[in-house]
């Protein structure tokens, strides 16, 4: 699987705090060795981002990408980095 980020997204980690910097980097390792393993809670996603998956960063924290089939290549396009709240407002 090929993973690529978003402008937006890379914005974001750059003004995350340590923390959540540091999730990201462990998340993604293992997104890219097993994108299904529980730990990510990849699920698709609905409403305004119908169309789009979501993983677990921690407990508040999400990445938001679309998946891409290409000539035989899976892309894993990264668009969104976010609290639940910011990205999915008070459900």
């Amino acid at each position: 699987m090929i993973i690529i980020y978003d402008p937006a997204f890379l914005k974001v980690l750059k003004k995350a705090n340590v923390r959540v910097r540091k999730s990201v980097k462990e998340r993604m390792l293992l997104f890219s060795k097993e994108p299904e393993n529980p730990q990510l809670n990849n699920h698709f996603l609905r409403d305004e981002y119908v169309g789009y998956r979501s993983i677990d960063i921690t407990a508040d924290w999400r990445a938001i990408y679309e998946e891409i089939h290409r000539d035989g290549d899976i892309i894993a396009y990264f668009i969104i980095l976010g609290t639940h709240k910011d990205l999915y407002g008070k459900r």
